[in-house]
C-alpha cells in the first residue's frame, strides 16, 4: 500500500493521535517536515492520500510551500485521493478548493462541544449523533465553505468546525488529533497567547489540563469514526 503523506507546518503541530491510527492499522504514512524546510511535491505520485496538520500561521500568508500544497490539494481532489485537514489543514483545503479564509468572531482555544449541522451528511463519518461531541480549539481564523461541501460541525463560537466533500475528504477547524501530550505542549508553547488574549472561548492552561486523559480519550472516540471512515478511501 502507497503511503498517507502528512504535511507538518510547526514543529510542536505533529500528527499526534492520527499517527497512532495509522499505525494501528498497518498503514503506512511518511511526514513532510514543511516547518523543517522539506520541500512539498509537485505531483502526488505513489500516495494513497494527504493530510494536512496544523499551524501558527495564516494561509493569506506569503509562503513559499502554500501555493504549493494548495496545487497539490487540487491535485488530489481531482484524481479522487482522499483529503483530510486539520485547522490549518482545513483551512488550506478550503482556500484550494474555492472559499475564503479570514478572521473568526473570537479566538477559540481550549475544549469545546461540537455540534451536528447535517446529519445525513455527518452519518458516514460520525454515525447518529443525538448529543454533543467533544472537541479541541485553537484558532482565530476560520473558512468559508468550499463549493459542494455539506457542512457537518459547529462550535458555540465558531460556525463552520467541519466539512466534507465528494464523501471521502473532511476539513476540520477543530483538532481531533490531540493526546495529553499535545495538549500541554501546545499550553506551554501559547502561554502568551493565551494571557494577551480577552476572547471569552479562551480558557487557561489549567482548565484545558483537568482531567486531560480522559478528555483526550474521549477526543480518540470521535477521531477513530472520522479517520474510520476516511481510511475506507485510501487506495489499496
Amino acid at each position: 500500500m502507497h503511503p498517507v503523506l502528512i504535511f507538518r507546518h510547526s514543529a510542536t503541530e505533529g500528527p499526534g493521535y492520527f499517527a497512532s491510527f495509522l499505525d494501528r492499522h498497518a498503514i503506512p504514512w511518511q511526514l513532510v517536515r514543511v516547518d523543517a524546510g522539506d520541500p512539498v511535491p509537485e505531483h502526488l505520485n505513489s500516495v494513497s492520500g494527504l493530510c494536512l496538520m496544523g499551524g501558527p500561521m495564516s494561509v493569506n500568508d506569503d509562503l513559499p510551500w502554500i501555493p504549493r500544497e494548495l496545487e497539490l490539494i487540487r491535485q488530489a481532489v481531482a484524481a479522487g485521493t482522499p483529503v483530510i485537514g486539520h485547522c490549518l489543514g482545513g483551512q488550506l483545503m478550503a482556500k484550494a478548493l474555492g472559499g475564503s479564509v479570514g478572521a473568526n468572531p473570537v479566538k477559540e482555544i481550549g475544549w469545546g462541544e461540537l455540534m451536528v449541522t447535517d446529519p445525513d451528511a455527518a452519518r458516514p463519518w460520525l454515525g447518529d449523533v443525538d448529543a454533543p461531541l467533544p472537541g479541541f480549539h485553537w484558532h482565530g481564523e476560520t473558512f468559508t465553505l468550499p463549493e459542494g461541501a455539506r457542512r457537518i460541525l459547529k462550535s458555540a463560537w465558531c460556525e463552520n468546525q467541519a466539512y466534507v466533500l465528494d464523501d471521502r475528504h473532511i476539513g476540520m477547524q477543530c483538532h481531533v488529533e490531540m493526546t495529553p501530550e499535545l495538549v500541554a505542549s501546545w499550553c506551554e508553547n501559547g502561554a502568551a497567547e493565551i494571557a494577551a488574549s480577552t476572547s471569552p472561548a479562551v480558557q487557561q492552561p489549567a482548565a484545558m489540563l483537568a482531567d486531560v486523559d480522559t478528555r483526550t480519550d474521549q477526543l480518540h472516540t470521535l477521531a477513530d469514526k472520522i479517520y474510520s471512515r476516511w481510511i475506507q478511501g485510501l487506495s489499496r
